[in-house]
C-alpha cells in the first residue's frame, strides 16, 4: 500500500507542494550553476548556511523514525495475521503468493534497470564530484557497504546479539528479525497478555506516523534545499538521468502486471487476462487516482464479488491482507531506486548484494505498508545499508508522485490476482463464474 493523498494546510496538496518544491530547487540550482558557476561564493554560502541545513533537517527527521518505524510495523503486521492458526490453509497459500510475486516483481525490477542502465546519463566528473559532496561520512558508508556481502556471515549476522544495540548502529536486518519474532511470539501467547503489548505497538506506530507526517510538512523546503545543493554544483546532467529513472520504473511495472500477473491470471487463476482488467478496471482507476490501497479496498472488495464473481469469504480475507502484504509495485520501485541511487554515486553492488536488495525491498515493501509516508524512511534506511548516502533520496523525491501513483495500482492489481486464484485452489471459485455483463446489469436492478 502506498500512502494516502496527503495535504499541507489549505488548499494546495502536499504531492504538489514537494513537486513544486522540487521544480523551484532545480530551477534556481541549474541557473546559479550556469551563471555563477558551482564554485561562486555566493552560492557556496547558500549551499552552506541556507539550503543544506533545511535539507539536513528534513533527512534527519526520516533517519529519526526508521527503526522504530521498521520495528512497529514489521511486529504488527505479523501479529495481524496471528489467526493464521484459524486460517490455517488459506492463510498460508496467501502469505506465500504474495511473497512470491513480491520476490519475482524485485527481482523483474532490477533486471530492467540493469539493462536500462539510466546512471549511465551521468557523466563520470559528475558522478565523481557528488562523492565528493557527501564525502564527509563515504568512508563510513563505504565500510557499512563492504560489510553487507551476501554469504553466511549475513545470514548469521540477521540474528542480533542486542535488538537495542541494532537500532542504535542502523543494523535493519537485525531489527527487523527481531519485530518478526517479536510479532510471531504475541500470536502464540494468550490473547489477555498479548493485547496490551499490541495495543503499545499500535499506539507507537501512530505516534510514528504523526512524526513522519511533521517531516512531510517539510518536504517541500527540504527538497527544495537538497535539490538546489545538487544542481547548482552539477548542473542538467543529474536530471537526465532522473528522467530515465521514471521511464525505467514504469517500464518495469508495465512489464510485471503484462507478463508475471497476466502469466497468474491465466496458468494459476484459469481466466483469461483481458476479461480480468476489464473486469477490475473501477480498481485501476481508484489505485491511480488515490495513490492508496486502503482507499481503494471497498471498491475492491465489491469488484471482486460483483464483477469477478470471489465469494465473499475470498475477498474479504484475501483483499484485506493483500492491502497490507501485497507489494508487488513498491517492491519494483525500491529495487530500482537502490540500484540506481547506488550507480550514481559510484557504489558498485555484488550479485550477492543484488540479492540482497531484493529481499530488503520485500521486507520493507511491507514494512511501509498502511503508514502515510512510510516508505520514504525505509528507504532511506535501506540506502545506507548499501554505502548510498540519504541526501542521495532528494534525486528522486520530488518526481515520486507518479510513480506512487502507478506502483499503488500494481500493488491492488496484485491482490485480485491473489483473490482468483485461491478461490480456484481452494474448489470455490472459477472463471465459469465470473458474471456475465448482461447478468450484472439484471441482478443490479431493485
Amino acid at each position: 500500500m502506498s500512502e494516502p493523498v496527503a495535504t499541507s494546510g489549505k488548499g494546495m496538496k502536499l504531492h504538489t507542494k514537494i513537486l513544486l518544491g522540487l521544480l523551484v530547487g532545480l530551477a534556481l540550482g541549474i541557473t546559479a550553476n550556469l551563471t555563477l558557476g558551482s564554485g561562486h561564493r555566493l552560492v557556496a554560502g547558500i549551499n552552506t548556511y541556507v539550503a543544506g541545513p533545511v535539507g539536513q533537517v528534513f533527512l534527519r527527521m526520516l533517519f529519526m523514525v526508521v527503526m522504530p518505524l521498521v520495528f512497529a510495523s514489521i511486529a504488527l503486521g505479523v501479529a495481524g495475521v496471528g489467526d493464521i492458526r484459524k486460517a490455517g490453509r488459506m492463510a498460508g497459500k496467501t502469505l506465500v503468493y504474495f511473497f512470491v510475486t513480491t520476490a519475482l516483481a524485485a527481482t523483474l525490477g532490477l533486471l530492467i534497470v540493469n539493462v536500462a542502465r539510466p546512471w549511465d546519463r551521468v557523466a563520470p566528473e559528475t558522478r565523481a564530484g557528488l562523492m565528493a559532496e557527501f564525502a564527509g561520512d563515504a568512508a563510513a558508508r563505504v565500510e557499512t557497504s563492504e560489510q553487507q556481502r551476501f554469504g553466511i556471515e549475513t545470514i548469521v549476522s540477521i540474528v542480533p546479539r542486542n535488538p537495542i544495540d541494532s537500532g542504535a548502529r542502523g543494523d535493519m536486518l537485525g531489527v527487523i528479525f527481531f519485530g518478526l519474532m517479536f510479532g510471531a511470539a504475541l500470536t502464540v501467547i494468550s490473547a489477555a497478555k498479548a493485547q496490551p503489548m499490541i495495543a503499545f505497538l499500535d499506539a507507537l506506530n501512530a505516534v510514528v506516523t504523526a512524526i513522519i507526517h511533521f517531516a512531510m510538512l517539510l518536504a517541500p523546503y527540504g527538497v527544495a534545499g537538497l535539490i538546489f545543493t545538487v544542481s547548482s554544483q552539477f548542473g542538467f546532467d543529474l536530471m537526465l538521468a532522473v528522467a530515465a529513472f521514471v521511464v525505467t520504473v514504469l517500464v518495469a511495472l508495465v512489464l510485471h502486471v503484462v507478463i508475471t500477473l497476466s502469466a497468474s491470471v491465466w496458468f494459476l487463476g484459469g481466466m483469461s487476462p483481458v476479461l480480468f482488467y476489464s473486469r477490475i478496471r473501477a480498481v485501476i482507476v481508484t489505485a491511480f487516482s488515490t495513490s492508496s490501497s486502503a482507499a481503494t479496498l471497498p471498491t475492491s472488495i465489491d469488484v471482486a464479488q460483483e464483477q469477478l464473481g470471489v465469494p465473499q469469504r475470498i475477498a474479504g480475507f484475501v483483499l484485506p491482507l493483500g492491502s497490507t502484504l501485497c507489494m508487488n509495485g513498491t517492491a519494483i520501485f525500491e529495487g530500482i531506486t537502490v540500484i540506481f541511487l547506488a550507480q550514481i554515486f559510484d557504489i558498485g553492488l555484488s550479485i550477492g548484494q543484488m540479492v540482497l536488495v531484493i529481499i530488503m525491498s520485500v521486507i520493507t515493501a511491507i514494512g511501509a505498508a498502511g503508514v502515510p509516508g512510510g516508505s520514504i524512511p525505509l528507504l532511506v534506511g535501506v540506502l545506507t545499508m548499501f554505502g548510498v548516502p540519504g541526501e542521495g533520496i532528494a534525486i528522486v523525491l520530488g518526481v515520486d508522485r507518479i510513480l506512487d501513483m502507478s506502483r499503488t495500482t500494481v500493488n491492488v492489481i496484485g491482490d485480485h490476482t491473489a483473490a482468483i486464484w485461491l478461490g480456484r485452489s481452494e474448489g470455490v471459485w472459477s472463471a465459469a463464474q465470473v458474471p456475465s455483463p448482461g447478468k450484472m446489469l439484471v441482478d443490479a436492478k431493485p
